[in-house]
Formats: C-alpha cells, sequence, structure tokens
C-alpha cells in the first residue's frame, strides 16, 4: 500500500506559477501510474492529468492542456505538477493519486490510494 503526501499549494494572482509534489512511500512506486485531481467547493472531484509507470505517456484534461505539466521521478518516489498561467477558476484542493492500472487513467474509481490534498487559491 502507497501513502501519499502532497505540497507545494497557497495563495497566488492569477498568472503566476505554482509547483505541486506528491511524495510516494510505502510502496513500488515505479509500479503505480499517478494523477493529479482537484475539487472546488461544491464541485465533483476533476481529472487533471496522469501520467503512466515509467512517464513517457502523459495525459491532460482540455481545461489544463498547454498550462500544466506532470512528471515523475521513479529513483525519488515523486510525481510534480507544473502549473502555470493560473487562473481564478484554478482554485481548488488538488489531490495526487496512485493506480495499480496501466497507462494513464483519467477516472477517479481507478485509483485506489489518494494524499490529503493541498490548496491552491488563485486571486484575480
Amino acid at each position: 500500500q502507497v501513502q501519499l503526501v502532497e505540497s507545494g499549494g497557497g495563495l497566488v494572482q492569477a498568472g503566476d506559477s505554482l509547483r505541486l509534489s506528491c511524495a510516494a512511500s510505502g510502496g513500488t512506486f515505479s509500479r503505480y501510474s499517478m494523477g493529479w485531481f482537484r475539487q472546488a467547493p461544491g464541485n465533483d472531484r476533476q481529472f487533471v492529468a496522469a501520467i503512466s509507470w515509467s512517464g513517457p505517456s502523459t495525459r491532460y484534461a482540455d481545461s489544463v492542456k498547454g498550462r500544466f505539466t506532470i512528471s515523475r521521478d521513479n529513483a525519488k518516489n515523486t510525481v510534480t505538477l507544473q502549473i502555470n498561467s493560473l487562473r481564478p477558476e484554478d482554485t481548488a484542493v488538488y489531490y495526487c493519486a496512485a493506480s495499480h492500472l496501466a497507462g494513464v487513467p483519467s477516472l477517479s474509481y481507478m485509483y485506489a490510494y489518494w494524499g490529503q490534498g493541498t490548496q491552491v487559491t488563485v486571486s484575480s
């Protein structure tokens, strides 16, 4: 079983950048596909990005393509979400998740393990 801890959230202004990190422990990190989801108040949890076991494959939600970049370092057991050109609508709690499935899963039920989340707030 893997434990996930996110970090890097904060209060920023529109147009700023943030780098979210997720540290994994307790499992063989390289055997998990990894994803980022977000949830704004009153909304369902939304897929943001995913990366495959070894990192050559990635997938993004249409709303973040070109602004968000997901990457992983299997040697350090970390997955990172680089967020550029932040918008107020990006405000949400961002969650890191791990999946046993191959590829780049985009549905929340495909992920078995979740972190506690990190808050990102973007002011206009």
